[in-house]
């Protein structure tokens, strides 16, 4: 049975609509409650939420469905998604659920399942969630996006409500736990720093985190009122950051996505320095302080050409995991590598954390600034080849590679680029698009090969 309702980051959708509606939402509580009661009586789960308008309905629906299972719930309220994923493991949770979209505009919501250990559930697990939700969902008689009056079961359960107030201690927990990673002989004290928040999980945290440890913050886009979240701001729209860090003459500026696990760079002088450059600058860190295990980075395909001929400059080698945290995370445990993450700002620092953390990246990143100089300096030499991802809306998913359209013109742009360039592509594991990344040393040869390929998805499956 293939997966339906778990794409790479949990559950994506409109609140609402199938499969976050109420029936399925009480379906996906127990059937977690469920699985953990396999191994626990009463199991603990930890549910937290991003501020979007919709987050405390579905908060409540999961914990309706879970407490009817026999689970025991705990309310974090507006956290990070690394937050919850840390509390899990900090607090002996059995599991966390997060209630989140993520950088998708307000009107997505999603939920995000994570284990004991504070990872997101394998593959086989979400399956087997899968499996149950299904059948859960089908034994209430109630037809996607079916109201309670239709569906008594669901009615039922949804009048047995849960009395979810947030434990806002989890968050200075959370906060102090953090703060333990700022790196010895770090000088945060005084340092100016700007956050944009993205009016996002990180608006109180974000803040709170570095004003404690003595910096100077400006903090940006850190209002959220449930529908402004990502709204030209954050991690995917870094200009403002940059413009407000050289206005401000700031040492550094840092761009968090809606559930801040992600983070995005501006220096100083107003370079954005992405995921890739996160992790030269980490990678030399730790290579010079003999920390760097194996003299091995764990990025993605989309990771770009550029950091990979750096990092062999200097004698450390790149290895390519499949889009998603969980499969840099799967890679970085297989070769004992305790640094990896991807492009779009996730970074996981093995050794501190199982998830990747904006707020930890921007501390150790922030730490670096202020023992070893300006962001320019700790990236130098990161040559970043011209690099185009277009996003082709599909009404199907068939292999990209089995359309014969698409095949030939696959293996023109290959054939023409030879060892300069590289070609991804991919499905959205959220989104019903097919990403195609095309990266060479000519932008001339970017465009082009970016518009054949997508064209033929377009003559292929592509939904007008």
């Amino acid at each position: 049975m293939a997966r339906h309702l778990f794409g790479t980051d949990g559950i994506r959708g409109t609140p609402g609509v199938a499969p976050l509606d109420e029936a399925t939402l009480i379906a996906i509580g127990e059937a977690l409650g469920s699985h953990l009661r396999k191994k626990q009586p009463r199991p603990r789960i930890l549910i937290g939420m991003d501020p979007r308008l919709s987050s405390p309905q579905l908060a409540q629906q999961i914990a309706c469905g879970a407490a009817a299972a026999g689970a025991e719930i705990a309310f974090a309220g507006v956290i990070s998604t690394p937050g919850v994923a840390c509390l899990v493991r900090l607090k002996g949770f059995s599991a966390g659920v997060v209630i989140s979209a993520s950088h998708n505009p307000f009107t997505d919501n999603g939920v995000k399942l994570f284990s004991g250990s504070g990872t997101k559930f394998s593959d086989e697990v979400e399956l087997e969630l899968e499996r149950e939700i299904v059948a859960r969902r089908a034994a209430t008689g109630a037809a996607p996006g079916s109201s309670p009056e239709v569906a008594p079961e669901v009615a039922r359960k949804v009048a047995q409500r849960v009395a979810l107030e947030a434990d806002t201690s989890l968050d200075e927990q959370y906060l102090a736990w953090l703060r333990g990673f700022a790196l010895p002989g770090a000088k945060l004290e005084g340092m100016k720093l700007v956050l944009d928040c993205a009016n996002g999980a990180a608006s109180a945290l974000g803040p709170q985190l570095f004003r404690s440890l003595g910096a100077q913050v400006m903090a940006i886009n850190a209002e959220p009122d449930g529908r402004n979240i990502n709204v030209d701001c954050g991690s995917l729209y870094p200009e403002s950051l940059r413009k407000q860090v050289v206005d401000s003459h700031a040492a550094l500026g840092v761009a968090f996505d809606g559930d801040a696990d992600r983070a995005i760079f501006s220096s100083g002088m107003g370079r954005i320095v992405d995921g890739d450059g996160v992790m030269l600058a980490a990678a030399r860190h730790m290579k010079a302080a003999g920390t760097l295990k194996g003299d091995v980075v764990v990025g993605t395909t989309m990771s770009n050409l550029g950091l990979e001929r750096v990092l062999a400059s200097e004698g450390i080698r790149l290895v390519r995991a499949a889009v998603g945290d969980r499969y840099v995370l799967e890679e970085m445990l297989r070769l004992g590598a305790n640094l990896g993450g991807e492009q779009s700002g996730h970074v996981i620092f093995l050794d501190d954390s199982v998830t990747g953390d904006g707020l930890l990246t921007a501390l150790i990143i922030a730490s670096l600034v202020s023992m070893k100089g300006p962001l320019e300096m700790l990236t130098s030499g990161l040559s970043v080849y011209p690099q185009k991802i277009l996003n082709v809306r599909v009404k199907e998913k068939p292999p990209l590679e089995g359309l014969p359209g698409v095949a030939w013109a696959l293996a023109e742009a290959n054939r023409t680029l030879g060892n300069r360039g590289r070609i991804v592509l991919r499905y959205s594991g959220t989104e019903s698009l097919a990403r195609v990344m095309v990266e060479a040393e000519q932008q001339d040869d970017v465009e082009r090969f970016t518009e054949s390929i997508a064209a033929a998805i377009r003559a292929a499956i592509g939904a007008f």
